[in-house]
């Protein structure tokens, strides 16, 4: 009687694992990823740029930087509600495709390569598609390595991320745009956009290491005062959103970017500090790096 129990519970567990689970809450900001990627899209097809008017633009930079922001709390919630499966996987990638692939592309063609290859738009179209390719080769490559690990894609991403690479795109273009104001279609700096997009599309393919901060600990031993802390900082960036945006941004995905040149010259110990990692499997690299310097003196 026993052992019949046991196949039966053995085999309900089974029956269980080939269930397609379906989280709510992490595939709604995944949702609000993708809305936010088509607004984004539907905005620059609107926009007229007649007379330096780019209102449609700005709001689709915002959106594809809000995207940014969902890609990051989907993640995060499953991760905390242990909600992670291989559906919302695939399901944040095609996402991010939209948000982070054909969003940025199509932005850029749009207000800089459509106008620098007027005779050969053949050239535009090939900067703005290898952008994509690129990105979702990077997606592709991600969601093969999560699962033939099983670990969900481990400590760090292999290459630059499709959301960070757009996050750069969209904050850098917005930079310019409040920079030059009416001037945008006239400055030579809006020509830097084409060479980062190439740029950018290299690196997503490189094998370049890049820290996830999967295991960023958001407790602390004074919850009251870093919650007041958090909460004043949002207020004012909120506040001030307008103005700190176009200048914050850059700097934080452009310090991102050149953190993976760098990673490689820091110490592991450094490395666990930085990206608030304290796996055992570090801290045993650690060791053997210690280790292999006592052999060596």
């Amino acid at each position: 009687m026993t052992d019949d129990a046991e196949k039966a519970g053995r085999a309900a567990s089974n029956a269980d694992d080939d269930k397609l689970h379906i989280y709510l809450l992490p595939n709604l900001f995944t949702a609000g990823n993708m809305f936010c990627g088509f607004l984004a899209l539907t905005k620059i097809v609107e926009a007229d740029l007649a007379d330096g008017n780019y209102h449609d633009i700005k709001v689709a930079l915002t959106l594809i930087l809000l995207a940014c922001i969902f890609d990051l709390l989907d993640g995060r919630v499953a991760r905390m509600g242990g909600y992670e499966s291989p559906f919302g996987r695939e399901f944040d990638s095609l996402a991010d495709i939209v948000s982070f692939g054909v969003a940025p592309a199509f932005l850029v063609h749009r207000i800089v390569l459509h106008d620098v290859f007027r005779n050969h738009p053949e050239v535009g179209w090939f900067i703005a598609a290898a952008y994509v390719i690129c990105g979702a080769f990077r997606l592709a490559r991600f969601n093969c390595l999560a699962a033939m690990s099983g670990t969900g894609g481990g400590r760090y991403f292999l290459g630059f991320p499709i959301p960070a690479a757009a996050g750069m795109v969209a904050s850098l273009t917005l930079f310019l745009i409040r920079w030059e104001e009416r001037d945008f279609p006239k400055g030579t700096w809006r020509f830097a956009l084409p060479v980062i997009l190439v740029f950018l599309s290299a690196m997503m393919v490189s094998e370049v290491k890049y820290p996830t901060f999967k295991k960023l600990d958001w407790r602390t031993h004074r919850p009251f005062t870093k919650m007041v802390v958090i909460v004043l900082v949002a207020g004012l960036f909120v506040l001030l959103f307008n103005r700190l945006l176009p200048f914050v941004a850059p700097l934080f995905f452009t310090a991102y970017l050149l953190y993976g040149f760098v990673r490689p010259f820091i110490s592991r110990r450094m490395q666990r500090t930085m990206e608030a990692d304290d796996d055992e499997e570090a801290e045993d690299a650690d060791a053997d790096d210690e280790e292999a310097k006592g052999g060596r003196a």
